[in-house]
């Protein structure tokens, strides 16, 4: 997973991802579609291929390439665990907010009371 999220921390590459989101394309379809080389394009593919996060697909004189799902299936599932945790604490915000939105006397009865000492 380390590899995939290394991959994608480029932003041509994440854009070449999110691109090949719709479907395979060419090397050149994607270059024209990003505004870039077929250098710079073959490039960032080598790496999204070496973290095998794409698949290529030789058709005579060209190169499709299409997302291969597992890698980010991965990452999915290990976010998965982060959404649930800032689900959890946006819940609580929204209560502590809605409780302290209600007015000064419940606004106040939310404050801690010092402890006495003896």
């Amino acid at each position: 997973m380390l590899q995939t999220l290394s991959a994608l921390a480029e932003p041509n590459r994440l854009r070449i991802v999110e691109l090949l989101r719709d479907g395979p394309r060419r090397v050149g379809d994607i270059g024209e579609l990003l505004h870039l080389n077929q250098p710079q394009v073959s490039k960032h593919l080598r790496v999204l291929k070496e973290a095998h996060i794409v698949e290529v697909e030789p058709r005579a004189q060209e190169r499709i390439y299409g997302l291969a799902a597992e890698p980010l299936r991965e990452l999915s599932q290990w976010l998965e665990g982060y959404r649930q945790l800032w689900s959890e604490r946006m819940d609580q915000l929204d209560t502590l907010v809605g409780e302290l939105t209600e007015g000064p006397s419940r606004g106040a009865s939310l404050r801690k009371k010092p402890k006495r000492r003896k």
